[in-house]
């Protein structure tokens, strides 16, 4: 992107219709990727990336300037991967379950893999997790996002975002330790 982000939002705010394709061309590949690791198909993953421009465009005036972006964003996209689960009659949500607030203090999912698992190993392992906790992972450790910046785009508390954080490094934990973890 030549223009700051903060530039093309706020000619995207002030109209500029034209601004919103840089937005898309600077963020698609990560949507999509998002995307298709919570619904583990090209084709839907493509839709649901493409819904998520759509309603973010409509929507581009609820976007609050001083407000980082990409929650914002990957919020929308939440919604329509969920969306797309739910169609499917897969199950994606635990939000009425009361879970404690847990520290974070376990180790990062490179520390528990290790330097010997290569990353088709680690896509592999991501994608066998139910979708609330590959989701947790994927946008703290792909997106760098904190779990503050986790829980507003999931729409569940931060304690919840993390215990799905420690549960998923505890999933991936038990699959590297089965005897027959080839994944």
């Amino acid at each position: 992107m030549d223009e700051t982000e903060k530039d093309l939002l706020a000619r995207c705010l002030a109209g500029d219709n034209s601004a919103f394709g840089s937005v898309v061309d600077a963020y698609q590949d990560r949507i999509y990727s998002f995307a298709l690791r919570l619904l583990k198909d090209p084709v839907a993953a493509e839709e649901a990336a493409q819904e998520a421009f759509v309603k973010a465009f409509r929507a581009i005036n609820s976007y609050k300037p001083g407000q980082p972006f990409s929650p914002w964003l990957f919020r929308i996209a939440h919604n329509a991967c969920m969306d797309a689960l739910r169609g499917c009659g897969r199950t994606v949500s635990m939000d009425h379950e009361d879970f404690p607030d847990l520290p974070d203090g376990a180790p990062g999912v490179d520390d528990a893999v290790g330097d010997s698992i290569d990353s088709a190993k680690i896509e592999a392992l991501l994608g066998s997790l139910p979708p609330i906790y590959s989701e947790a992972l994927l946008l703290q450790y792909r997106e760098d996002m904190g779990p503050a910046d986790i829980a507003r785009i999931t729409g569940v508390p931060e304690g919840t975002v993390k215990a799905r954080l420690f549960r998923g490094r505890e999933m991936i934990k038990i699959k590297l330790r089965a005897p027959d973890a080839t994944v």
